[in-house]
């Protein structure tokens, strides 16, 4: 518990316990390869194939593993346009929502397409699982700018916005669950988890981002972060301690 393993993510899947997962945010890894010269630049997303299973980013197999060890089934995962549809027929048979990152800042391309300026996150649970949100957290569209900063200090081309993976688990979990990340890149869901009192398993199977993710989790101070967000309650916090 609480621990990031170095390694295939199927492998990890596999070696967990059923029905011991309350919660599942993660993100197959996206590769960023540009063309051309200057600003003609073209955003692709490529599934990294970590074996001959994983052409298409989330195997069958790994789906299946998913739903193995959640007790109820209760996640988001990100997912480019290309993998909308294999998600949504393998959940065909639970509730599912499409959820909205919109960036506004994509990278410029022109190759006869529109901008890559959206990710999708799809939302699937169980009929009844319960959901934590308000009114303030329960829109579907997130707008930000792309998280430059990050993705320069983490080295890393895809770190998702922090308070997107926070909204997303406070949204459907309660202190004290434990939250599954198998693709953990430089370990965001880990450090919402940690920041917001659940447990957490992840797995990430390279040994850079691996580590970066364990310095991120060590280098976090809780008592500070507690204190900071004591000094920063929004009046939408506000309304909600008053009418939960």
């Amino acid at each position: 518990m609480n621990d990031i393993y170095l390694g295939d993510a199927l492998t990890y899947l596999k070696s967990l316990t059923e029905k011991s997962i309350d919660l599942i945010i993660t993100d197959s890894p996206h590769q960023i390869q540009t063309r051309g010269a200057g600003f003609r630049k073209v955003r692709d997303y490529m599934d990294v194939i970590y074996d001959n299973n994983m052409a298409d980013g989330y195997s069958t197999e790994v789906l299946q593993q998913f739903v193995r060890v959640m007790k109820k089934v209760n996640m988001y995962i990100f997912a480019s346009k290309n993998q909308l549809h294999k998600l949504l027929d393998f959940f065909k048979d639970y509730n599912v929502d499409v959820l909205i990152w919109h960036k506004l800042d994509p990278i410029p391309t022109i190759n006869n397409k529109y901008l890559s300026d959206i990710e999708y996150i799809v939302f699937i649970r169980d009929k009844g699982v319960k959901m934590y949100n308000t009114y303030h957290s329960s829109s579907k569209l997130f707008q930000t700018m792309v998280n430059k900063q990050d993705a320069q200090e983490y080295d890393h081309p895809t770190v998702k916005p922090l308070h997107i993976i926070e909204t997303l688990l406070l949204n459907s979990s309660k202190p004290g669950d434990v939250v599954l990340d198998p693709f953990c890149g430089t370990g965001t869901t880990p450090l919402a988890a940690k920041r917001n009192d659940r447990r957490y398993l992840a797995s990430e199977i390279n040994p850079k981002y691996h580590n970066t993710a364990l310095m991120r989790l060590e280098g976090f101070n809780h008592q500070d972060y507690i204190l900071k967000k004591q000094g920063s309650l929004t009046i939408f916090d506000l309304i909600n301690e008053v009418t939960s």
